[in-house]
């Protein structure tokens, strides 16, 4: 678990943006367009870091192309305020700054 979060947090570039996802999905399901929106990001970036955070059974999907919405995984509902913790770790370390 620590080393999925590790890639989440610092082992990509895209890593601002997958914890931003998370924490939007969070909140509430969202399909890509949506997320896109809410989070002023290009489509095709949100539905890159989707499938990555899915690979990695951070997040599932529930419906058909276009309306596809998209949940956290019971895996990451489950260890959410571990993950949050991670990023305040890192943050107040300077090792992250959203």
């Amino acid at each position: 678990m620590k080393k999925i979060f590790q890639w989440v947090l610092l082992g990509t570039k895209g890593s601002k943006n997958r914890i931003r996802i998370i924490q939007k999905i969070k909140e509430k399901p969202y399909n890509i367009n949506q997320l896109s929106k809410e989070l002023n990001l290009n489509y095709r970036t949100v539905k890159h870091h989707l499938a990555k955070l899915k690979e990695s059974k951070l997040v599932e999907s529930y419906g058909e192309k276009y309306g596809k919405l998209y949940f956290l995984s019971d895996f990451m509902s489950e260890h959410y305020d571990e993950f949050m913790d991670s990023i305040k770790n890192m943050e107040s370390c300077g090792a992250l700054s959203i």
